[in-house]
C-alpha cells in the first residue's frame, strides 16, 4: 500500500476536494493496520533508530524494513535525521504510541507483549556501538 499524500498535512484537502473526518481516520487506521509498521513505530517510539537497528531488532530483511519506513515517512508519521552514512528515524508524533497502546488494550494484547525477541548486538550503527552501551 502506498499513500502518496501526507495524511497529517493534507487532512482537509486532496485534489481540491474536502476529505471527511471519517476518511482521515480510516486512512490512518489502514496505514497502521500492518504488524511490521506497528513494530517499527513501537521500536522507534522508544528512541530514534536506523535501518540496521530495525533489521536486527525486528528480524526482517533490510529491503522490507526500508519499504515500510518509506510508507511511514511518506505518510508523515516518521521524520529523518542523517548522520554520516546513517539515517535515523523518529516519530513525528508520540500520540501514535498512545493510539497503538489503546488498540492493544481494546484487542486484549498489552503493548509490552510486543517486545522484540531480537537483540541489537549485530547492529553496526554508532548509536548501538557507542561507549555508553
Amino acid at each position: 500500500m502506498v499513500i502518496h499524500d501526507n495524511i497529517f498535512n493534507n487532512m482537509n484537502m486532496l485534489s481540491g476536494e474536502k476529505i471527511s473526518a471519517e476518511k482521515n481516520i480510516a486512512d490512518m487506521l489502514k496505514l497502521l493496520g500492518h504488524k511490521t509498521r506497528i513494530r517499527i513505530i513501537l521500536e522507534i517510539g522508544a528512541e530514534e533508530a536506523c535501518v540496521c537497528h530495525l533489521v536486527n531488532t525486528l528480524g526482517e530483511r533490510q529491503a522490507y524494513i526500508s519499504q515500510q519506513l518509506m510508507v511511514l515517512r511518506d505518510a508523515g508519521i516518521l521524520k529523518t535525521r542523517k548522520e554520516g552514512r546513517f539515517v535515523y528515524y523518529s516519530l513525528s508524533s508520540n500520540q501514535l504510541l498512545d493510539l497503538i497502546g489503546l488498540a492493544g488494550k481494546v484487542a486484549g494484547t498489552p503493548v509490552n507483549l510486543l517486545e522484540s525477541p531480537y537483540q541489537t548486538s549485530q547492529c553496526l550503527c554508532p548509536k548501538c556501538h557507542s561507549p555508553q552501551k
